[in-house]
């Protein structure tokens, strides 16, 4: 009885061995192994694969892409406004043995590398160029953060600005501004339609100077405009033109009655 109550608790202790020498990593993980405090070289998985039970221990690294707000971090532009900014920074580990080995925590690492860039990165730039140019910001930010986080095989892949809080004074600076601006547009655009106006009337003017009919039936056009909208009385002068050609056509009075 005592030897089978033996046989029987070493083979719930192999079971349990057994038990634990087994892996399973997922196909969006990888298992890095150490063997005595030592790394085993390449990582494993995905699937299912052994390992020595108390000589070997396994660490998971995930491969997929992560998606860390930066937090909106007060910001000196170089034409000294003060602004606050915020981030998103999108990265994933492409070789999981740095990811545990080179760096205690990559993803704290990555987030406090990302918000020092930001400020750096963003201090140097004007409030103008953040604002107008921000497209060629974020292509800046996410060279220097993937070329910071490559030895922890770290990619960084996108790199976004997202809001840009200004103080409510600029704001209503900026306001004046916009609003400057649109009254200036305005204004030029009103003096060149004036210019061209001018030059078509300076141009109509000189084709009725060399006809004198042309004016005259102008001025009957717009005599029979004026008529149409019904008013009750309607005065225009008369072309001298016209009395004299009247005069012309008059028989002469006898020399008693002129």
């Amino acid at each position: 009885m005592t030897t089978l109550i033996i046989w029987g608790a070493v083979g719930f202790f192999v079971l349990l061995l057994f038990m634990s020498a087994i892996r399973i990593v997922q196909e969006y993980e990888r298992g890095v192994i150490f063997r005595l405090g030592r790394v085993l070289p390449g990582a494993k998985g995905p699937g299912l694969f052994f390992i020595i039970p108390i000589i070997d221990r396994m660490v998971k690294v995930n491969l997929q892409t992560v998606t860390m707000n930066v937090p909106p971090q007060d910001i000196i532009t170089r034409d000294n406004v003060t602004i606050r900014v915020d981030a998103v920074v999108y990265f994933n580990v492409i070789e999981p043995i740095k990811a545990i080995v080179e760096i205690q925590n990559y993803l704290m690492g990555t987030s406090q590398i990302a918000q020092t860039t930001l400020r750096s990165i963003l201090g140097k730039a004007e409030l103008d160029d953040l604002l107008a140019h921000r497209e060629e910001l974020n292509d800046k930010l996410q060279d220097v953060i993937d070329e910071l986080t490559e030895p922890w095989g770290v990619k960084v892949t996108l790199v976004e600005i997202k809001d840009v809080d200004l103080p409510d004074q600029m704001q209503r600076a900026m306001a004046r501004q916009a609003e400057a601006e649109r009254i200036r547009r305005a204004k030029v655009i009103s003096a060149e339609g004036e210019f061209q106006a001018s030059a078509k009337l300076r141009e109509a003017a000189d084709v009725m100077e060399q006809s004198p009919i042309a004016l005259q039936l102008r001025l009957l056009q717009t005599m029979a405009e004026i008529a149409s909208e019904r008013n009750s009385t309607l005065v225009f002068p008369v072309p001298v033109e016209m009395l004299r050609f009247f005069d012309r056509a008059a028989p002469p009075l006898p020399e008693g009655e002129r």
